[in-house]
């Protein structure tokens, strides 16, 4: 997807952009801006795209993101529920220049820095700082900032996220590049149920075989196929969650071909089968996503 560039307007009275999303549906464009970002999924489900990751997400769906990287959260078509999120931004001078550098701040600059591949943090710990994030809505200006201050600082310490970028993953792509890699995204998000060849895509970027299967892999640190194999399980994840349906039909719903090589990218993608993947999901209340 191309990303577009988000000017965030600065507030008058506060240093930080606070505010509870309460939509239809997530609607933003996947877009990129230069402060800070925590999003507390409080409502709703569907795919979350931050730089080159993409995943499900649902209620409790808690990220740090940094500046410039491109993200969005995209519902599924047939979700029902309002969609609702905490949202908090903050500009990397939040405390004048050189302020992480304090040593008060030193867990925040940590985590400032993992911030750069996205920051998912596992349910136990969204949970825990949801009625305190909640809670500093009404608040007043000083008191707002030291909350959340203090909440970050809380997140830095502890290890239970995974970051969500690729190692060596950077989005500095040209008008040109871009554009391409918004075809590949749609291309694949319109056809994964159906036989992609490297032929086909190729053909879409008006590209020989070789030199697309270079192109991506180079930004995108990954392979064309592995990236077409994420999305399906990702699809399949859904589709397992909240369906009846199967796993054989699973597989065949996701675009694979054969339920055995379903089956094996399933495990190498979630270390699990797609039986005990649902059985897990279904006997545990308000389970993480991974």
């Amino acid at each position: 997807m191309k990303a577009q560039f988000e000017a965030i307007a600065q507030q008058e009275t506060t240093s930080l952009n606070f505010h509870i999303q309460e939509k239809k549906e997530f609607d933003y464009p996947f877009h990129y801006h230069p402060e800070y970002e925590l999003t507390y999924i409080l409502s709703s489900r569907g795919m979350r795209y931050v730089g080159n990751h993409f995943g499900y997400f649902r209620e409790d769906d808690f990220v740090l993101l940094g500046p410039h990287l491109p993200h969005c959260w995209r519902n599924s078509e047939d979700q029902q529920d309002v969609a609702s999120a905490i949202v908090i931004q903050w500009n990397e001078d939040l405390l004048g220049n050189g302020w992480l550098d304090n040593k008060e701040f030193r867990w925040i600059k940590k985590l400032h820095q993992l911030a750069g591949k996205g920051i998912r943090f596992h349910e136990n710990i969204a949970q825990g700082v949801k009625a305190r994030l909640l809670n500093i809505a009404a608040m007043p200006p000083f008191e707002k900032l030291i909350s959340v201050l203090q909440i970050l600082n809380d997140l830095a310490q502890t290890d239970q996220y995974d970051l969500l970028c690729e190692e060596g993953f950077s989005y500095n792509l040209n008008y040109t590049e871009n554009e391409r890699i918004n075809t590949v995204y749609q291309y694949v998000r319109l056809n994964y149920n159906k036989k992609i060849t490297l032929k086909a895509i190729a053909a879409e970027v008006n590209m020989t075989e070789q030199y697309f299967s270079r192109f991506f892999s180079k930004v995108m640190k990954k392979t064309f196929f592995a990236f077409l194999n994420e999305y399906r399980i990702n699809v399949a994840c859904k589709l397992l969650i909240e369906t009846d349906m199967n796993a054989n039909q699973v597989g065949y719903a996701a675009g694979y071909e054969s339920f055995p090589f379903f089956y094996r990218q399933f495990k190498k993608f979630k270390s699990c089968s797609p039986q005990k993947y649902r059985a897990e999901f279904q006997k545990t209340p308000n389970p993480y996503i991974p």
